[in-house]
């Protein structure tokens, strides 16, 4: 595969690590929500591991889990 297509198909090393941890975290909170029988984790944590797969760009994909992360921290603090 030359490098037009490995950059075609987004095969950057940041954008592959971005991906991998954000989609860890979010099959953590997925799990974590499963077993607690909470619904705001679950969510959180699909989304996460969606994002993963859907933005293309680290820094993007960064920020909205960051978001997602704080989202589901504060609803889970006021009981949701």
């Amino acid at each position: 595969m030359n490098a037009a297509a490995a950059t075609a198909l987004n095969f950057d090393t940041s954008f592959l690590f971005a991906s991998l941890v954000w989609g860890s975290i979010g099959v953590g909170y997925w799990i974590y929500g499963k077993k607690q029988r909470e619904m705001m984790p679950m969510i959180g944590g699909a989304a996460m591991v969606v994002i993963s797969y859907l933005v293309s760009s680290w820094l993007l994909m960064s920020l909205i889990c960051l978001a997602l992360m704080f989202a589901v921290y504060l609803l889970v603090k006021r009981g949701y």
